[in-house]
């Protein structure tokens, strides 16, 4: 059982998806910090000052003022401006891995020759491939 454990973990497939996850989840980081650190500020800023990360709706009794001090007083509050980061992070790397899968498709897509069209061998006019007389000179094809 071992023996085939070790089989099914070193085949190609296993590999490629353990490299994938990885790389995967580091992108993923790449990304939340580019929404987080890059994007949001300025697109708060252009709406008033505004950081989404700090929005949230207070359920409690309590008065808080922003979102870490809700949690540190365990306040329960709806953390609506998370929820827009995350949504934001799924958009653009949705968009990212959607690219990514459009230019693997487009490197490994398989191109058909162009057949050449059938040729009369009397007259050279091009015919259909079912054809068994030539349209243009009425010859028999074999």
């Amino acid at each position: 059982m071992m023996e085939e454990f070790k089989k099914f973990v070193m085949r190609g497939n296993v590999m490629d998806l353990a490299v994938g996850v990885i790389i995967g989840g580091a992108f993923g980081k790449i990304v939340s910090s580019f929404v987080g650190d890059i994007l949001m500020p300025p697109l708060g800023l252009l709406m008033g000052n505004v950081d989404f990360s700090n929005l949230f709706i207070n359920l409690g009794k309590v008065p808080v003022k922003t979102l870490a001090e809700a949690k540190a007083a365990n306040v329960p509050v709806i953390a609506y401006g998370q929820f827009l980061n995350a949504c934001i992070d799924f958009l653009i790397l949705a968009f990212a891995v959607f690219l990514m899968v459009q230019q693997i498709n487009k490197l490994t897509a398989e191109k058909e020759p162009e057949k050449e069209p059938r040729k009369c061998p009397y007259c050279k006019s091009e015919i259909d491939d079912e054809a068994t007389r030539c349209p243009h000179c009425t010859s028999e094809l074999g």
